[in-house]
């Protein structure tokens, strides 16, 4: 099978990692790739995610399968392009990818179809929309319907930032197109979930829940990032919270997608609160999360390309998947100034002896290669992975390959799982 990846960050190079060691994989391309993933995959760069290039390539390359990561070559239609050019592609259409394309659309097939979701309103209106704010106890959530970039959702106590955020979307246009229309959703109390699932358009295949860190710094403060660290498995959701979020949200949204003539096939990403009334959607997403994939696929212990290739062919059928009882821990290392302004082409020092641990795995995200020597290129750099023999071993393998790992203004969540592993050593005792 030849394969393409599409996508340049931590998250595909975990992709191409894992289908790299696929025996049915006998040729692996990425476009546009980064320093990590050249290791592993030919890297195209100048296809980048561009709908016509990545088309192209595929075709010129004969491949049989294109795996699309990040989600706006989804939401702009790349898999409606390949497939209308006979070429099977990993991930939904741009009908599919509308579940993370637009909020407000999410949020009214969540109402109509019985999924549990935050309550929420949408306006395009800012009177109206500051009118409900003025409705509302604290604290607010407010959201950009469309895709942002990751910096179109505002969670704070303060009225006054509430009412600024929808001046930001609905006035100062300063999230364009993307923020036409707002989202005002309920805040939820509780702990936050990543609940992941491979779909055919009919069936679902859930994968591991895991657990992803927002915040800048240590103990969830500082501004929101597209993520510092996650790990799987997550122990505060037991088989009985497994199962609710697998009957009454993921297998409930991709039902109703397809009773809408939207059937959904790639994977399914809910971001869930659990709350004292059970397991309740805050966000879809189209595509696997990042950094969350990191964390669960080095516990998968099938290939990985078959998986993708039967649901890009609408067949999952009844197919075993095993999974190492190990934990992951991953930690992600980012340019000093992240999420805000931030510093590239600094040398990394460390990758080989970081990646050269037993069970430790580094992706790349934001690097590249100059003379020889990797450099950062982005605001996230690395996530830095490792199994272990329960969470807490996980993090103490990870964070020492972290001690190994060395740029200029590196930073990174210290407290990545502690939570999670002193829950389990509590419960032990």
């Amino acid at each position: 099978m030849r394969v393409l990846v599409v996508g340049g960050g931590a998250r595909e190079h975990a992709l191409c990692w894992a289908l790299a060691s696929d025996p049915s994989v006998d040729r692996l391309l990425c476009a546009p790739g980064n320093a990590g993933i050249a290791q592993v995959a030919e890297v195209r760069a100048a296809a980048g995610g561009e709908v016509g290039a990545v088309v192209a390539l595929a075709e010129a390359e004969r491949i049989d399968l294109v795996v699309v990561g990040p989600e706006a070559p989804l939401v702009a239609g790349l898999v409606d392009a390949l497939e209308a050019r006979g070429i099977a592609a990993f991930g939904p259409t741009a009908a599919g990818a509308r579940i993370e394309g637009s909020k407000a659309w999410a949020k009214r097939v969540c109402a109509d179809h019985g999924i549990p979701a935050a309550a929420s309103a949408e306006f395009a209106d800012p009177a109206a929309a500051h009118a409900y704010l003025d409705g509302l106890e604290g604290p607010f959530v407010v959201k950009a319907d469309g895709l942002a970039a990751g910096k179109g959702v505002t969670v704070t106590d303060a009225r006054a930032e509430a009412r600024r955020a929808v001046e930001d979307a609905l006035v100062r246009r300063v999230f364009g197109p993307a923020g036409a229309t707002v989202v005002i959703e309920e805040h939820l109390e509780g702990e936050e979930v990543s609940a992941l699932a491979l779909c055919d358009g009919r069936r679902v295949l859930p994968l591991p829940p895991a657990q992803d860190f927002k915040r800048a710094l240590d103990g969830d403060r500082g501004p929101n990032t597209g993520g510092m660290g996650a790990y799987s498995p997550v122990p505060s959701v037991d088989e009985v919270t497994r199962r609710t979020i697998v009957t009454d949200i993921l297998e409930r949204t991709v039902a109703a997608m397809a009773s809408e003539g939207v059937p959904y096939r790639g994977v399914l990403y809910a971001g869930l609160m659990l709350t004292g009334d059970g397991p309740k959607v805050l966000e879809f997403n189209c595509r696997f999360g990042d950094p969350e994939t990191q964390a669960i696929l080095p516990r998968l212990a099938t290939p990985l390309a078959g998986l993708l290739q039967a649901c890009a062919g609408g067949d999952l059928g009844a197919r075993d998947v095993a999974w190492t009882d190990r934990a992951c821990v991953g930690v992600v290392l980012a340019a000093g100034g992240y999420p805000g302004a931030y510093r590239t082409g600094d040398p990394i020092g460390g990758l080989a002896e970081a990646a050269g641990a037993p069970g430790v795995a580094v992706f790349h995200a934001g690097t590249s290669e100059r003379d020889g020597t990797v450099v950062t290129a982005g605001g996230r750099v690395l996530t830095v992975t490792a199994l272990g023999d329960g969470i807490a071993d996980a993090r103490d393998r990870a964070y020492a390959a972290v001690r190994r790992i060395s740029f200029d203004g590196m930073a990174f969540r210290r407290d990545v799982g502690l939570r999670a592993a002193q829950m389990i050593e509590e419960g032990a005792r």
